[in-house]
């Protein structure tokens, strides 16, 4: 293990930092839940965008990949839902399975993409569309990516946080 992950490891910090880490994420995750209320936003969809921040890489860079990830799996989930209400006249019961395959083969397909290949955050997107019960506008969209924005935003930002004092412990034992 390299002393960079022990330091992160629960067992290898002293009880100060380990409560001091955790008092960050949680203050984070208050004042974000807090500002998704203000702002009329979805708390449970603020928290799908705090995951995907953490789903892959930890930099704000990886963080803004999965960001575009989830947002364009909303994006995937509004056409889907189109796409179901469109092909449900001709196609039944059969038009759910039949989207569920096409919008799965793309998503799927995108892991061979440079950069854009976050899978679980291209679900994350699908799962909050979905989730939601709202039409496919750009409202649900702009609310939807507004919330996971934040989200992913809150997580970046306790993550910094930690990494900060973290960083300062090891140099200043």
């Amino acid at each position: 293990m390299n002393p960079q992950s022990r330091a992160a490891h629960p067992r290898s910090q002293s009880m100060w930092m380990f409560t001091l880490v955790t008092a960050i994420a949680a203050v984070t995750a208050a004042m974000a839940a807090g500002t998704s209320g203000l702002l009329m936003l979805p708390v449970w969809a603020m928290f799908v965008g705090w995951v995907a921040f953490f789903s892959r890489g930890l930099t704000l860079r990886d963080g803004l990949i999965n960001l575009g990830c989830v947002l364009l799996g909303i994006v995937f989930g509004m056409v889907a839902a189109q796409s179901i209400a469109a092909l449900s006249p001709a196609l039944g019961v059969w038009a759910l399975p039949t989207t569920v395959f096409i919008v799965a083969m793309v998503v799927v397909s995108l892991r061979a993409v440079p950069v854009m290949n976050n899978l679980v955050s291209y679900f994350l997107g699908l799962i909050t569309y979905f989730a939601a019960h709202l039409e496919p506008s750009l409202e649900s969209f702009a609310q939807l990516g507004g919330a996971s924005s934040l989200g992913a935003f809150a997580g970046w930002f306790s993550h910094a946080v930690q990494q900060r004092f973290t960083r300062n412990a090891q140099t200043h034992p």
